[in-house]
């Protein structure tokens, strides 16, 4: 087979409807667009406008809301934390901080705060700064003989 022989599937490719072309088209005069008016330009639609009936963002009820005082926290569990030291991204005989957290790929560049989550088993000795842990997480990482600084 040539490249000059290559063929689309049939079907799979379909003509350009062409507007505007004469009323014999049946897509002539107002091209498909319908009489005159806003919705005929283009780019000018009111989005949420329902021809003066009380649209539906109006008709429904308000119901709850956004707290402006809630803290955001990346969660990282053990499991997470030893698979990223055996694997070599995170220095196990360093102390792990958020600073470590992020350049071994673990919680994304923008966090701001860690929890740590005793998901999985950990077997390194490791020392972990994070800013909440969880009773349960602290245990297992003091059993494998490590250490956990939580800031609050």
């Amino acid at each position: 087979m040539q490249l000059n022989q290559l063929k689309s599937n049939p079907g799979s490719r379909h003509r350009k409807i062409r507007v505007g072309r004469g009323i014999g088209s049946s897509k002539g005069k107002t091209a498909g667009r319908g009489g005159k008016g806003q919705t005929a330009r283009t780019g000018v639609r009111i989005n949420g406008f329902e021809g003066g009936q009380t649209p539906i963002h109006r008709r429904l009820p308000k119901r709850g809301f956004n707290n402006h005082s809630r803290e955001e926290y990346a969660t990282i569990n053990l499991q997470a934390i030893q698979k990223a030291i055996d694997s070599g991204t995170l220095d196990g005989k360093k102390d792990i901080d958020l600073a470590a957290l992020k350049a071994a790929g673990l919680v994304r560049k923008n966090a701001e705060q860690v929890k740590l989550l005793a998901k999985g088993a950990l077997k390194a000795k490791v020392t972990i700064s994070v800013n909440l842990a969880s009773e349960s997480a602290k245990a297992a990482v003091e059993k494998a003989g490590g250490k956990v600084v939580a800031s609050r």
